[in-house]
């Protein structure tokens, strides 16, 4: 076991947790992910075992700190080292000011940023040892500005971002390299395909991002050696007005 590394893929969806986990897995990696729900994962376990590579899927509730300390005791132990841990919730949600309660704002909060530091938290407790490691955090546009109807989410996002410059001032002095690549448009998914079809209609047109590019700037970014390491970088469409 000790040549095997593992990459762990918090919330990989069918769109970019899914694309980051095969390409990660075709470079020898096992794919450790994870959604709320298991069955939801079987398709994308399935597809990168077909592909010759190792996968396992996990139901886990990111915000509970006994389920990712223990999804996290449970690969290091039973599967490979985390060598790249990558976050990946969206929890990506609309309401006017006077209509967002303190539910949706605690909840948003809880799954886009708290979720973030208990991953960054254990994962770097395992990393710190072995002097290395690679922990990516997924950022959006409500990273850098906050829009209307997107308190919870953009207050969410200024956190994680917040929570990756800190780790990062920590962590790189000490081998680990963290990240906060932002993705500023919108990604070629099931969600915009059916719910804006005029701006889906812009793939013909390289006008929405693409996941597997999104998976490939993810691989860049842990193959860069530490006298060039990138912290934030921005990842958008040529036609998105930014």
């Amino acid at each position: 076991m000790s040549d095997k590394k593992a990459i762990l893929v918090i919330g990989a969806g069918d769109a970019t947790g899914g694309a980051i986990a095969k390409r990660f897995a075709r470079e020898g990696y096992i794919a450790c992910v994870t959604r709320r729900s298991a069955d939801k994962l079987e398709p994308l376990v399935q597809e990168i075992r077909a592909a010759g590579g190792e996968a396992h899927g996990f139901g886990s509730d990111a915000r509970k700190e006994d389920e990712m300390v223990s999804l996290i005791e449970h690969i290091e132990s039973q599967i490979a080292p985390i060598e790249v841990a990558v976050f990946n919730i969206g929890a990506n949600v609309r309401f006017g000011i006077t209509e967002t309660t303190a539910r949706v704002y605690f909840k948003v909060w809880e799954m886009a940023c708290f979720a973030g530091f208990l991953m960054g938290r254990e994962t770097a407790k395992r990393m710190l040892p072995r002097g290395r490691g690679t922990i990516l955090f997924t950022g959006a546009t409500a990273s850098l500005r906050g829009r209307d109807g997107f308190a919870a989410f953009a207050g969410a996002k200024h956190g994680l971002r917040a929570l990756a410059q800190s780790m990062a001032r920590e962590l790189w002095p000490q081998g680990i390299h963290v990240a906060h690549p932002i993705i500023d448009g919108a990604i070629d998914t099931d969600f915009i395909r059916s719910n804006f079809p005029e701006r889906y209609a812009l793939k013909k047109q390289d006008g929405i991002v693409s996941p597997e590019a999104i998976a490939d700037a993810y691989w860049a970014i842990h193959q860069q050696p530490r006298n060039a390491w990138t912290h934030e970088t921005e990842l958008r469409p040529w036609l998105e007005s930014w």
